[in-house]
């Protein structure tokens, strides 16, 4: 078992710019530096937190699969199916990944630009896709596909297409499917046949969402066009009602560019993409801490059920941009 040890901060800030490049064709860096960003003040009006200090817990990372060329190697977003098998989205080789609890690859087959994945409520493994440095992300190229993660030979086929600019991905308890766009507002919202529920989507009206994670009957979603580095809470039922929980950059010029976020233990834990952290949020609170710091561009994170004898109490499952997947036990 190792520990995450931080990069020198040139050398990230040099990696973090190089990905920031391959991944934001349609502009997504333009708008941070020049007015597509808000302000802590700007956001909500709220004064600027104090720096996030180490959370109390103590954290260890072991390396569940080494990664290739930073960037190149990509893995972007993962999901448990509860029968055994880790899923990954591998954005840059355009494929998915099915992992056994060992760290052997299973099976994999294509996808053009996976991005978030989930399993939905009938048991069959929602992806998204299109989402991809080389296709424009204002397009319409983008969909959602599903497989069944019990087959032998997995095939994925299209649920829904002709989306434009999408990321993560969350599933309620009713089979709604709700999508990320880190360019534009709204959430989109999904029905289980397949239609778009435009009023909901115009509800929730937030700018740049990228992760999402649904508890109980609220959705969160980390927003990565946002200088102050914000939480935010949307009820299912009411959309318009969406508030932030937190802002986690004490400092406008420190964009912590959040990326996916899960639901451990009662809190919430957020990947800073660019500080290399894993975040803790209490979302009742918007209390925070760095529970993690040293990771390679962590892009997603999620709690292991079904999976073997890793222990969804205590345990974390990371993807980075560096192709590492890594396992956090808390504790």
């Amino acid at each position: 078992m190792t520990q995450a040890t931080s990069l020198p901060h040139g050398h990230l800030r040099h990696r973090v710019a190089r990905a920031a490049r391959a991944v934001t064709a349609a502009g997504l860096l333009t708008s941070l530096l020049v007015g597509g960003a808000q302000t802590p003040a700007q956001a909500t009006g709220a004064q600027a937190p104090a720096a996030l200090e180490p959370c109390a817990e103590r954290a260890s990372v072991e390396v569940f699969k080494e990664g290739g060329v930073p960037v190149l190697d990509w893995r972007e977003n993962l999901e448990f199916d509860g029968r055994g098998t880790l899923w990954v989205a591998h954005i840059m080789k355009h494929r998915v990944e099915g992992y056994a609890p060992d760290g052997t690859l299973r099976t994999s087959f294509p996808v053009n630009g996976p991005g978030g994945i989930r399993r939905g409520p009938d048991g069959m493994m929602y992806v998204n896709y299109g989402v991809n440095p080389l296709t424009s992300g204002l397009s319409g190229g983008g969909g959602i596909m599903r497989f069944d993660p019990a087959a032998a030979r997995p095939k994925p086929e299209k649920f829904v297409d002709g989306l434009a600019g999408i990321n993560g991905l969350a599933v309620d308890a009713d089979g709604n499917f709700y999508l990320s766009r880190e360019l534009t507002t709204g959430v989109i919202k999904i029905r289980p046949d397949g239609t778009k529920d435009e009023a909901w989507t115009r509800a929730a009206d937030v700018f740049g969402t990228n992760g999402l994670e649904i508890v109980g009957d609220q959705l969160y979603s980390s927003v990565i066009t946002n200088a102050a580095s914000p939480v935010v809470r949307i009820p299912l039922k009411n959309p318009a009602g969406h508030t932030t929980v937190t802002e986690l950059s004490p400092n406008p010029l420190d964009i912590k560019l959040l990326d996916d976020l899960t639901s451990f233990d009662g809190d919430l834990v957020v990947a800073s993409f660019r500080d290399g952290e894993l975040i803790r949020v209490d979302p009742a609170t918007g209390r925070s801490c760095v529970l993690v710091s040293g990771l390679r561009m962590p892009s997603s994170v999620r709690v292991p059920r079904g999976f073997g004898d890793h222990d969804a109490r205590r345990e974390l499952f990371v993807v980075e941009a560096s192709g590492r997947i890594v396992k956090v036990t808390v504790g």
